[in-house]
């Protein structure tokens, strides 16, 4: 859990705020994903467009929304079009209006236009993740909980997903498997209980790794406490049973709770006293967020320089 080393002490250092955006992995992520949309290459505009265009676009934001995705927009067109020009604009985080210039590129039309879709869909995605875990942020104000995302997210974007939690203000469980122990209901059906599988944890730790049990009764609280666990996950709990949990708890284990929430609910949990709310839904289930990319002929190179003359 990349909470101040909770679960791990090498998950904390995985939770600053930067991304590798250089990495292979995100160019070849962003590769395949221009191969899947341009097939054999961009036929509209190949049939319409001369060659020679050259084009400035902009992405624009049409609500308010926390932007989060930008160098993964810029990657796509490096990837595309190297000799592409991108000029920067606000920064991944800031919260923006409708109306709002976000960055801008360019070079030739047919680059622009054959980027446009793969950079709209990691910016809208990304930034729509960023915006639903500000409201989730916002709505913890006053309380002592952090909010934290889950592994339900979409395969092969889950360190892109992350980040733009982050983006929006929340915090990340673990990135991956390796990142801490957390014993769940199945480990708990195989080893047979929590006793059984707190203590081998307990022995069979890595040095400086916490163990964390998921409970769903009283009872189960009290034995994962007598077992030995330094954290408790309380599954799928109404805010009441939460409540109850945190007053038998007394502070011995630390506390998080999950299962069916969002933001209509997460102040309620967070009232009740946990430490920690996790959330799925918010690389699950957030909306993509309104954004546009309006590309113009460049005055002077555009029109002019396609041999198709200049408007009057």
């Amino acid at each position: 859990m990349n909470v101040g080393g909770y679960l791990s002490p090498p998950a904390a250092d995985e939770s600053s705020e930067s991304l590798d955006f250089s990495s292979e992995a995100l160019r070849d992520l962003v590769f395949h994903a221009l191969a899947e949309d341009l097939g054999q290459g961009d036929l509209t505009t190949r049939v319409t467009l001369p060659g020679s265009m050259q084009a400035l676009g902009t992405f624009n934001s049409k609500q308010k929304l926390v932007v989060a995705g930008l160098p993964v927009a810029r990657k796509v067109f490096e990837v595309l079009d190297p000799s592409l020009e991108w000029q920067g604009g606000v920064e991944d985080g800031t919260e923006v209006g409708p109306g709002t210039a976000l960055a801008s590129i360019s070079g030739a039309a047919g680059s622009l236009l054959a980027g446009e879709r793969v950079a709209l869909n990691f910016l809208q995605h990304l930034s729509g993740i960023a915006t639903y875990a500000r409201r989730l942020k916002e709505e913890l104000v006053g309380t002592p909980a952090e909010f934290l995302d889950t592994r339900k997210t979409t395969p092969g974007l889950r360190s892109l997903q992350k980040y733009a939690v982050r983006m929006g203000g929340g915090k990340n469980h673990r990135l991956r498997l390796d990142d801490g122990i957390l014993i769940k209901g199945n480990h708990l059906r195989l080893v047979g209980g929590i006793q059984a599988a707190v203590e081998r944890a307990l022995q069979q730790r890595p040095p400086g790794y916490h163990v964390e049990v998921e409970i769903t009764t009283l009872a189960e609280l009290d034995e994962a406490i007598s077992a030995g666990a330094d954290g408790v996950l309380l599954d799928n709990m109404t805010p009441e049973q939460v409540r109850e949990c945190v007053q038998r708890a007394k502070g011995r284990v630390r506390l998080e709770v999950s299962g069916g929430i969002d933001a209509s609910n997460i102040r309620a949990y967070a009232q009740a006293g946990v430490d920690y709310v996790s959330v799925g839904a918010v690389t699950h289930s957030a909306a993509a967020v309104d954004i546009n990319f309006r590309i113009e002929p460049i005055p002077g190179l555009g029109i002019r320089d396609s041999g198709l003359g200049t408007e009057a």
